[in-house]
């Protein structure tokens, strides 16, 4: 399967630019997959999908910028980076 074979149309008003002040008043989309259904909640209502026993893994990674944009001084070219890994911890490279 190829990239190119999906196509979506995210409208950029529905891309959220920032978080919301009460994080758990965020957005949460819930599939049921018995019906078929889509359901919009909050996250504070994701409780209620939990059953005994069931365990939540937090994620608490950071994220770095890994996309960089410029230009060059003599053509005024546009520049694209994209960083894949840290090669250096202590120099931040």
């Amino acid at each position: 399967m190829k990239l190119s074979q999906y196509r979506y149309s995210l409208p950029p008003e529905l891309v959220a630019k920032f978080p919301v002040e009460n994080r758990d008043e965020s957005r949460l989309m819930v599939l049921d997959r018995k019906t078929n259904s889509i359901e919009h909640k909050q996250f504070k209502d994701i409780v209620q999908y939990f059953s005994d026993g069931d365990v939540i893994v937090f994620n608490n990674t950071k994220v770095f910028p890994a996309r960089l944009y410029g230009n060059k001084e003599k053509t005024g070219a546009e520049i694209e980076v994209f960083l894949l890994r840290e090669l250096n911890k202590e120099q931040r490279l």
